[in-house]
């Protein structure tokens, strides 16, 4: 039930209007204005509540603890596994800049994660902007602190804004950091982003150099019931191996974290040389490939700067695409899969044109992608993402340099192996034939509805060709199908008036079902079958909405229908098409003050409360849909913002009751409604009708 139900208890209340300020005539001259300052109105004494004192500048990293979703996109185990991220991203920088070849991960009983590298280490000498701190202090302490601003220090990197990890020092509750350099290892330790003493100097050290980062999230941020997952951590991890062939991630978990139905290993070690190829075969290792060979491949400085690596292969399943740039994940994709997309689609395209099939010119990118498993990671320069959270890739270069990159690569793997590359084509033009037919089926359906009824005056169809976000409201009489009419949002809403009460299709017989008009022009619109012939796919609308007056007639017509609905399309209430209208029965008014009510008893609650001690209360009362002018029925009954609706379902495992009970009170057996209504009529006055 989608219910709102606040319309009726004051939505609909007009505002008060305020009292228009006084207008003076000007002045025949400048008036120089005086130096004291003016008395205040009322008004000004109120504002002058609202001071300079009131202004709250945060400073350092407070802003991320008070708003950590600005940072990290929210507070849940999503977000925490964030912070990982992060951690692992400029480990994974050093890395792809030829500094790191290890990264090592290690999740304590006690809640760390600690992330260690072999890279250059953060730089520990003081800054010289703030001589007071080190560089290390203030990268972990201050917002857009980095080296990552331009190209000198990393030609790529996963981290822009230098904000990831003083966000993870702002939300962890400790978090100590050690940088081993020129022989050197220095700590410094952290509480909720503040340092608790400056950097130290720990002591020599002959073997070892990079950067450790251990941390416990903050248990006041994220509470105390959210921690890391094993499985979870293994798995970013482990991608993050298959992104840089050059480097090898150790993975360490304390056993007593890891569930016994787990299959996550305590230790282990992630290299893969192959790169993206290596992870798409395993990811296809158990599904039906349509051709054999994974196109895949790597390039480097395309287009004057960046990188790309790609692995696609089809396969007799649903498609996917996962994307990286810079090692950083993004699920919402962007502009370097659309590059991909262009790439391979053309691709297609001209070898199609090459072996003279005519068929090839219909394919688009989802014919080719809709089955295909596909592993793309590109290295640009200063990458824009949109938001902190780096989902989604919104550089505009990255698509030109994907798809100059794949777009060679994949011609030649086309024209190398003609056998292959046929069945592939093939393959993507029966997507595109499938595509094609699916659509002309809904245009046909569409059409053929709408031609069919012959109704121009009675069916005012919606604008929108698909089912998604429609609705179908059937109205009792021409009169409230006029004011729906006028009321309705022309781009998502149709209306179907019909004329008094329908065939009661549980005493009818179905010559007289079939022979009837008005269901014969209500299955029309709706498209999708009847009984066994129902589809789902095929229903035009993806709400149905009974929409009748809010009185016994009203109730009746509505009873009618939801038998129809039930007999001749159950699938239709089950899948959670069909709805009921709650309009309002009465409207009242005092003053600038107007509220509906949708029966006796809800006007009688008003009348106590809302306007109780009041005087000179108008309670006009509906007869009908009809008699409301179209503002009213849109604001009361048709806008999803404030309208109450009643979701019509069946009950699971009542199936037998339910065809019992409507057959008792619509079959065409009298004394079987009599029989209901004498052993239900003590009830009869706690129904709300």
């Amino acid at each position: 039930m989608s219910a709102k139900n606040d319309l009726f208890a004051g939505n609909a209340a007009a505002a008060n209007a305020e009292e228009a300020p006084a207008v003076h005539p000007a002045p025949t001259k400048a008036v120089p204005k005086p130096a004291a300052v003016p008395d205040l109105s009322p008004k000004d004494a109120i504002d002058s509540d609202y001071s300079a004192a009131d202004i709250e500048v945060l400073e350092g990293l407070e802003p991320v603890r008070r708003r950590p979703g600005m940072y990290i996109g929210g507070t849940d185990e999503k977000a925490l596994h964030h912070l990982f991220a992060e951690v692992i991203d400029n480990s994974m920088d050093e890395a792809v800049a030829g500094h790191a070849t290890w990264i090592d991960v290690a999740l304590g009983a006690d809640g760390y994660l600690t992330v260690t590298d072999n890279g250059r280490g953060i730089p520990v000498d003081p800054h010289p902007k703030f001589k007071d701190k080190s560089a290390l202090e203030v990268i972990m302490t201050t917002l857009h602190a980095g080296g990552k601003f331009d190209s000198k220090v990393y030609e790529t990197s996963g981290g822009l804004h230098g904000v990831g990890i003083s966000v993870v020092n702002a939300l962890s509750d400790d978090l100590v950091v050690e940088v081993a350099r020129s022989r050197k290892l220095y700590r410094q330790t952290f509480q909720r982003g503040h340092a608790q003493g400056p950097i130290e100097l720990v002591g020599d050290t002959q073997n070892r150099r990079g950067t450790l980062i251990r941390f416990r999230p903050d248990a006041d941020i994220f509470g105390k019931g959210t921690k890391f997952r094993p499985s979870r951590l293994l798995k970013m991890a482990r991608s993050k191996a298959y992104l840089f062939g050059g480097v090898e991630i150790r993975w360490h978990c304390d056993p007593e974290l890891i569930d016994a139905k787990d299959e996550t290993p305590a230790e282990a070690v992630f290299h893969f040389p192959g790169g993206l190829k290596d992870f798409l075969e395993e990811r296809l290792e158990k599904e039906r490939r349509v051709v054999d060979d994974i196109f895949a491949g790597r390039t480097t400085k395309t287009g004057g700067h960046g990188s790309v690596e790609w692995a696609v292969s089809w396969f007799a399943g649903d498609g996917f695409i996962n994307s990286y740039c810079n090692t950083v994940p993004t699920p919402e994709g962007g502009t370097h899969e659309a590059g991909l997309r262009y790439a391979l689609m053309r691709g297609l395209k001209a070898y199609g044109e090459l072996t003279n099939n005519k068929k090839a010119s219909v394919i688009t990118g989802d014919d080719v992608l809709t089955s295909a498993g596909g592993m793309l990671s590109v290295f640009i320069r200063e990458p824009e993402f949109v938001g902190q959270t780096k989902d989604k890739l919104s550089s505009s270069e990255a698509t030109r340099i994907a798809e100059t990159a794949v777009r060679d690569a994949f011609d030649h793997w086309l024209t190398a192996s003609p056998n292959q590359s046929n069945k592939l084509l093939e393959w993507v033009i029966e997507r595109a034939d499938e595509r094609l037919r699916r659509r002309q089926e809904k245009d046909v359906a569409r059409k053929t509805a709408v031609r069919k009824l012959r109704l121009p005056g009675k069916l005012a169809d919606c604008s929108a060709n698909q089912s998604e976000g429609t609705e179908l409201f059937i109205v009792e009489g021409d009169s409230a199908g006029g004011s729906a009419k006028q009321a309705r949002n022309r781009k998502n809403q149709a209306i179907l008036p019909l004329r008094g009460k329908i065939l009661n299709v549980a005493n009818a017989g179905r010559d007289k079902l079939v022979a009837n008009q008005q269901l014969a022009d209500l299955s029309q619109a709706l498209g999708c079958g009847s009984r066994a012939q129902y589809r789902d796919e095929d229903l035009r609308y993806e709400k149905v909405v009974i929409m009748t007056d809010a009185d016994v007639d009203g109730a009746h017509i509505a009873s009618l229908l939801i038998t129809f609905f039930y007999r001749e399309m159950p699938n239709l209430i089950q899948n959670g098409h069909l709805y009921l209208a709650v309009p309002p029965l009465y409207r009242i008014s005092q003053g600038g003050k107007t509220l509906y009510a949708r029966d006796d008893a809800h006007k009688d609650e008003l009348m106590s409360t809302v306007f109780k001690g009041r005087t000179k209360v108008e309670i006009g009362r509906f007869k009908g849909l009809g008699e409301m002018m179209p503002a009213q029925l849109k604001e009361t009954t048709m806008d999803p913002s404030k309208r109450t609706m009643l979701k019509v379902g069946i009950i699971e495992d009542t199936q037998e009751l339910t065809n019992k009970t409507v057959e008792q009170l619509m079959g065409n057996k009298p004394e079987a409604r009599f029989r209901f209504i004498q052993e239900n009529a003590e009830f009869a006055e706690d129904l709300d009708i």
